[in-house]
């Protein structure tokens, strides 16, 4: 039905929530387009929706007599909503303009509601519109009612909701949170709760309290941070240990959820923060590209200043603190240890991406071609000098650098495994300090951990154990507990 050619572009299929039309939609980083299947008509040919234009971003629903299309274009780079009858695409009508401060994330179509999940000021949103009957003129959505959530930092996303319902459902989770589900009535503005994880271990949420928090970037940006700690430890006045994590890239949004693990960390005394850097999505389109190609760098620097912040507010101090990133968070560990070794005590770069002009420059990495639009075609001048600048591997040097653990994954298609073993070998070969390097390749794993239910556990267990020891807050070893 189609072959997409160009290697920068992947694939998709959905179908619409009404289960009338199939879509599939080609994309790459920043554009994509949408062809669409009538189902009902059994159409054996797929029918143009939204064009290919470079910069244009869409995704589309169906209800009724009108498609609903997301679209994102540089003009309007949080996205607008709009609507277009079947039987003409090209006429849109506005139903929510682009505005400058809240960027349109999902929405849900239902019979006669329609659920918008935004992000407004780095926390995400959930609002329901009643929608005009099925043969009515559509127009700009008006009297939404938003749904109210509890924690001051927390995460909300879609869940699988039935079209001919009037109940919403969605996850709901904080870092003191668990993983909840809820069906909202959006006639009523009800929500119930229907599910919550169960926490073994005793467990009271009481305990707890999660705070968000700003700090002030270089260039005067603020940052906005998720903190988790133990009310009955927290000290503040520097003597805290803290695990400060980081991601910074793709527009994720690392939003602030429940993770049980953690709290083998929180409750031995440690605050937990998430820096919500800019190259993530959390602030909106401009947040992520103001942390990509030729301003990645904002990324690192964001995170120190997060860092900085929290010392300077006695949350911890340099000899307290500990930093932790994956992927492309560990290309983050990797150039802001390079650029300001003396801010942390420990740090974990897992299956980090440090190698990045070597990986860049070699297109038959399945995964280059698609990445030149998150970091750039280092064939070019000017992106070449710019990567090798932050690269981390191009900027280890002679200097005292803190306790570092770097991990590994054998059969990893994202970060091959020579990338970390690389960075490695430079940090030994310049380092001047005596503090543990340790490099841990699994060879049973790939980009994330090996398989099996208490695998991942294991890999936190070790990467806490680390944590602890740099911290000194192992247990002494003596002969008899050998």
């Amino acid at each position: 039905m189609y072959h997409e050619k160009d290697d920068t572009f992947s694939l998709g299929l959905h179908a619409s929530e009404s289960k009338q039309y199939l879509f599939v939609g080609s994309g790459s980083k920043n554009t994509s387009f949408i062809f669409y299947l009538d189902i009902p008509n059994q159409s054996k040919e797929l029918a143009v929706l939204t064009p290919r234009v470079d910069g244009i971003d869409t995704t589309a629903s169906h209800r009724g007599n009108h498609f609903y299309i997301t679209r994102r274009s540089e003009e309007f780079y949080n996205s607008e909503l709009v609507a277009c009858p079947l039987n003409n695409v090209a006429e849109t009508t506005v139903l929510l303009p682009h505005r400058e401060s809240v960027k349109i994330q999902d929405v849900q179509l239902f019979e006669n509601h329609i659920a918008v999940y935004e992000r407004e000021n780095g926390l995400p949103k959930a609002t329901v519109y009643r929608l005009p009957g099925t043969g009515e003129a559509v127009g700009q959505l008006q009297g939404g009612r938003a749904i109210d959530f509890i924690d001051p930092a927390y995460a909300v996303e879609p869940e699988p909701s039935q079209f001919h319902s009037n109940v919403v459902r969605f996850y709901y989770s904080s870092m003191r949170t668990p993983p909840s589900i809820f069906d909202y009535d959006m006639d009523t503005g009800v929500s119930v709760l229907k599910k919550i994880d169960t926490v073994l271990g005793g467990f009271d949420v009481s305990n707890y309290v999660t705070e968000r928090k700003w700090a002030a970037a270089s260039d005067g940006t603020q940052i906005p941070m998720s903190i988790l700690y133990r009310k009955d430890m927290l000290k503040l006045d520097g003597s805290d240990p803290m695990l400060l994590y980081g991601y910074g890239s793709y527009e994720i949004c690392i939003d602030p959820t429940f993770r049980g693990s953690r709290f083998s960390l929180v409750d031995r005394g440690f605050v937990y923060v998430i820096a919500h850097i800019r190259g993530g999505g959390e602030m909106g389109r401009n947040w992520y590209e103001d942390g990509k190609l030729l301003k990645k760098k904002n990324t690192f620097t964001d995170f120190i200043a997060c860092a900085e912040h929290l010392i300077e507010n006695k949350y911890c101090t340099k000899e307290k603190l500990c930093i932790n990133g994956r992927s492309a968070g560990g290309l983050l560990m990797g150039a802001v240890l390079n650029m300001r070794p003396d801010l942390f005590k420990a740090a974990v770069a897992g299956v980090p991406f440090v190698d990045v002009l070597t990986t860049m420059l070699d297109p038959t990495i399945p995964l280059t071609t698609a990445e030149w639009e998150e970091w750039g075609d280092p064939r070019k001048e000017e992106y070449y000098y710019y990567m090798k600048s932050y690269s981390p591997v191009d900027n280890v040097k002679a200097q005292d650098y803190p306790h570092i653990l770097v991990t590994a994954g054998l059969n990893d298609p994202r970060v091959m495994y020579s990338e970390p073993a690389k960075f490695v070998a430079k940090l030994r070969e310049l380092k001047t300090d005596d503090n543990l390097l340790l490099f841990k390749c699994e060879l049973g794993a790939g980009h994330f951990s090996k398989s099996g239910r208490f695998e991942k556990l294991r890999e936190d267990a070790f990467t806490y154990a680390f944590i602890l020891k740099a911290l000194g807050m192992t247990p002494p070893t003596t002969a008899s507990s050998l």
